[in-house]
């Protein structure tokens, strides 16, 4: 898709008449990658377009493409970049990392003390991420705010999160520090140098967090089968 014909800016009232198609794609693609993102409302949308928090992506006829909205935690302390989301015939058209790189720039211009943080389960968003001069870190260095991991909730993960206390899960915890952090340039050819370590660390990652919850999901097949062990529903999420 031609970007030429595609404007990305921070969302207006007349924006709010998307809510629910934004709401309806979040879920589907979720669904469609296996994994979980905190639910949320078409009200919940459009409340993030009353707070100017959040930036859209359309056609120069008024066609919905892309969204994404700023949450914040801590009293402050911490932003989030959340539900970033993109119309399927749109993908593949870089629509993704000008709507990442616009919700940053709100973010801090609207938060410039917050440290800005993302989980994230897919190397391109990791990229995007690294490009703005997010690092890796560890869960420990994210907001400890209840209500943030309250929406963790509604993910398939869940279980898997709290089986390790928070520290770990999917996905990959990315922050950037307005305070200490190195530069995009930096970030971005470590990301480039070492992008096919990070993919192979991404797939062991799942396979190791995944091990025990297959062996679990087996086990309890096995004895309702009587010995006959179908696959698991975590097989079919994640084919494995």
């Amino acid at each position: 898709m031609d970007n030429q014909h595609i404007i990305v800016r921070v969302a207006t009232q007349d924006d709010k008449k998307f809510s629910s198609i934004i709401v309806d794609e979040m879920e589907s693609s979720a669904k469609a990658r296996g994994t979980g993102i905190a639910k949320r409302s078409p009200d919940y949308i459009s409340l993030k377009i009353d707070e100017g928090k959040a930036v859209i992506a359309v056609t120069d006829k008024g066609e919905w493409v892309g969204f994404c909205y700023i949450e914040t935690w801590s009293h402050g302390e911490y932003v989030a970049n959340s539900g970033l989301i993109v119309s399927p015939q749109f993908r593949k058209s870089g629509v993704a990392k000008t709507i990442k790189h616009k919700i940053f720039n709100l973010s801090r211009e609207k938060y410039p003390e917050a440290k800005i943080f993302g989980l994230t389960t897919g190397l391109a968003v990791m990229k995007i991420n690294s490009d703005l001069g997010y690092e890796p870190v560890t869960y420990s260095e994210l907001t400890q705010d209840e209500a943030f991991w309250a929406g963790c909730k509604s993910c398939v993960n869940y279980e898997i999160l709290m089986s390790k206390e928070r520290k770990n899960c999917m996905c990959t915890a990315m922050l950037y520090d307005p305070k200490d952090h190195y530069e995009p340039e930096e970030t971005k050819e470590f990301f480039a140098d070492n992008a096919p370590i990070f993919e192979r660390l991404l797939r062991f990652k799942q396979w190791k967090l995944l091990k025990p919850f297959l062996k679990k999901d087996k086990d309890k097949d096995k004895a309702k089968s009587g010995g006959v062990r179908p696959k698991s529903l975590l097989h079919y999420l994640f084919h494995l």
